[in-house]
């Protein structure tokens, strides 16, 4: 919902821009801008595809049932609690819906009947232009995951929805992406 007292968008001058960096995943671009005040600055915009994150949810002896994955994620060196998310670098042009549907599938082994979307987000808005959809993902069936290579250490727990929201409250779930798509999903009455 926009403002209507808000004000225009400021206007940032670009001066010049240059790839610092770049690989299949990522880019790191690097401008010389001109601020609304008139002063030079630098930013530093970190250029990556648009991903999924899916919450898998089931139904267990307990009621409803929330599918994990585990995995060592190397910038922080530690194994996190995360919903199953991902990109397709190799097929950019790929429907959300479709790449959700694949994630789920690659690192759970999970096949959704349904799959719903909750929205989206911007992971990082200041400093990324990456853009994340939000899925719920409803009438499962499990099959045999078909991990990466780079997910050989990945794993996957299926708990009752009230331990996942313990699991938040005693700070076990530190994934942004994972607590907002809960928080968003939950918030749209679809949890």
């Amino acid at each position: 919902m926009k403002d209507e007292s808000e004000p225009p968008l400021p206007r940032y001058e670009v001066v010049s821009s240059r790839m610092a960096y770049s690989n299949p995943w990522t880019a790191l671009r690097e401008d010389i801008i001109i601020r609304p005040n008139g002063k030079q600055g630098l930013y530093g915009v970190v250029e990556r595809g648009p991903f999924v994150v899916i919450m898998p949810v089931g139904i267990g002896r307990e009621g409803p049932t929330v599918t994990l994955i585990r995995q060592y994620r190397y910038p922080v060196n530690e194994r996190l609690w995360e919903f199953p998310m991902g990109m397709w670098e190799s097929r950019p042009d790929a429907a959300p819906e479709q790449v959700a549907a694949g994630e789920l599938r690659e690192e759970t082994g999970l096949i959704a009947g349904t799959l719903v979307y909750g929205g989206a987000m911007f992971q990082g808005a200041g400093y990324s232009t990456q853009k994340g959809h939000i899925y719920l993902a409803t009438d499962l069936t499990q099959g045999e995951p078909e991990r990466e290579a780079t997910e050989d250490d990945m794993s996957c727990l299926t708990v009752p929805l009230k331990t996942f929201e313990a699991m938040i409250a005693r700070n076990e779930i530190v994934c942004m992406v994972t607590l907002a798509a809960f928080a968003l999903l939950r918030a749209r009455a679809l949890v």
